[in-house]
């Protein structure tokens, strides 16, 4: 089964010390927004940070994405990991992607994950989520 925290984790990095992300917003634990510094942080806080916005993450997917059911594990996780990084907002302005996923067209969906400005900006991760997305099984 997989393992989205740890997964996460490795996409995001544990910070328990407060640093400004890309665009300039404060954040700590693993990619948790902040309004302000927050200095430094126990992991057992990071930990219920990470379960709250990975719930939010699978909560907005399940809302927002018609076909999020017929999807396999692998898929939502790629999905959860978006919106996790991207914030609803952002994630549902991939309309093709989303557009394709609907039609069961992956490769077509991977191919827009990939032709976006977050993809330049998160480059590998972005690459790796693509090819899940992809074939449907983690790399």
């Amino acid at each position: 089964m997989l393992n989205i925290e740890e997964e996460l984790i490795k996409e995001e990095e544990l910070r328990l010390t407060a640093y400004q992300d890309t665009q300039g917003n404060w954040t700590c634990g693993v990619g948790h927004l902040m309004k302000s510094d927050c200095g430094t942080v126990s992991l057992r806080q990071v930990g219920e940070w990470l379960a709250e916005d990975i719930q939010i993450a699978r909560e907005e997917c399940m809302k927002r994405i018609e076909c999020w059911g017929a999807l396999n594990e692998a898929r939502q996780y790629v999905l959860i990991s978006m919106m996790f990084n991207l914030g609803s907002n952002r994630f549902m302005g991939f309309k093709k992607m989303l557009l394709a996923l609907n039609n069961g067209a992956y490769a077509v969906a991977a191919a827009e994950m990939l032709d976006s400005r977050w993809a330049r900006q998160v480059k590998s991760r972005a690459t790796k989520l693509a090819g899940i997305m992809k074939t449907g099984t983690m790399v």
